[in-house]
């Protein structure tokens, strides 16, 4: 089974576009997630709906972020994804009218609710700007010091 990795690829890139000098292209962001520059821009309109990035077009256009990470947490993000389920675990309805089905289901279905709140409750605690704290800043390039005539 494939998990939904959407809220890591994007927490990345926005951590990213914080350091990044100016917009970032979908196709910038594409080759950062190895991915098409059209699911680029069909995540980031999701973003953009809900104000976290602006788009610019036009040469020398793309995507900014509209807010400061410390304004944006974790759960924003994964609301603006759509609120995809954080598990990829659940439960059965093949055998419906079986009582054990049924307690199983009860039982798995009050835990999965348990940690999916719980672990919303933390999202819900960590900007991003908490995030960025956790990486070194990115060294920029020195412009090369012109050559010195002899």
């Amino acid at each position: 089974m494939r998990h939904d990795s959407r809220l890591s690829r994007m927490l990345h890139v926005l951590v990213h576009m914080e350091h990044h000098d100016g917009p970032a292209t979908s196709e910038t962001i594409a080759q950062m997630l190895q991915t098409n520059p059209v699911v680029v821009r069909r995540t980031m309109a999701g973003l953009r709906r809900h104000g976290y990035v602006q788009s610019e077009k036009g040469h020398g256009g793309g995507w900014v972020l509209a807010r400061p990470l410390a304004d944006i947490t974790l759960l924003d993000i994964h609301h603006a994804l759509g609120a995809p389920s954080v598990f990829a675990m659940g439960t059965t309805d093949e055998h419906a009218n079986c009582l054990i089905e049924r307690a199983v289901n009860a039982t798995l279905g009050d835990a999965l609710r348990d940690a999916e709140a719980l672990l919303l409750e933390r999202f819900g605690s960590v900007t991003l700007a908490d995030l960025a704290q956790s990486v070194p800043a990115p060294r920029r390039r020195k412009a090369a010091a012109p050559a010195q005539a002899t």
